[in-house]
């Protein structure tokens, strides 16, 4: 079977992956990942999830699984927080606001150099939030290192109303167009044993 790389230092896509019983190597990807000017959000994580995974191509005989997602609320592309305040400030826009999460992913087999990339949108809704509310959430620690300044798996969960689309994305990894993306490339995580299928040799 083909060594998994996840091209991520992120826990939260690694316990994703665990959670689908998948033994991989964790490789973080060294690049830059700012979004370019007058980059549209979507082409941007498809770009640095490509970037990604191409970060992991020299692992012979490897699926490398790489992922990039952004924030998109009111017409900004909102990354990781610099510090507290840039956390406050995402969190107040985020308030009572629509926003749509989007994860480019990326697959690529180093075997052959064939690789597939993908994104995808989730819709967010935040009730409208109290100020004493966004400093207590940031005094947790918990924006740090999250895309639009929060973990819709942890604490942020009392802020969601809803959410349209699918929730392993908000994660930080889409879960079901990944499994699509890796059975394409050979890898079935739903048959006997996670593993590669043995094509049949002739008529049993």
């Amino acid at each position: 079977m083909k060594k998994v790389i996840l091209a991520s230092a992120s826990p939260r896509r690694a316990m994703l992956l665990h959670n689908l019983g998948l033994d991989f190597v964790i490789v973080p990807a060294d690049i830059d990942e700012s979004i370019l000017p007058d980059e549209k959000p979507v082409d941007a994580v498809m770009r640095i999830a490509q970037a990604k995974a191409q970060s992991a191509s020299n692992h012979p005989d490897s699926i490398v699984i790489a992922a990039d997602t952004v924030v998109v609320c009111k017409g900004q592309a909102l990354g990781k927080p610099a510090d507290d305040r840039e956390a406050l400030t995402m969190l107040s826009l985020l308030s009572g606001a629509e926003h749509q999460v989007i994860t480019g992913l990326s697959v690529l087999n180093t075997a052959t150099g064939q690789g597939e990339a993908g994104y995808e949108l989730t819709r967010v809704y935040f009730r409208e939030l109290e100020d004493d509310e966004i400093k207590a959430y940031i005094a947790s620690g918990e924006p740090a290192d999250k895309a639009g300044a929060y973990g819709v798996q942890g604490r942020a969960a009392v802020f969601v109303a809803g959410i349209d689309g699918c929730y392993y994305n908000v994660v930080g990894l889409p879960l079901s167009r990944l499994y699509l993306m890796l059975k394409r490339q050979g890898l079935y995580l739903l048959e006997s044993g996670i593993g590669e299928r043995v094509q049949d040799q002739g008529s049993p």
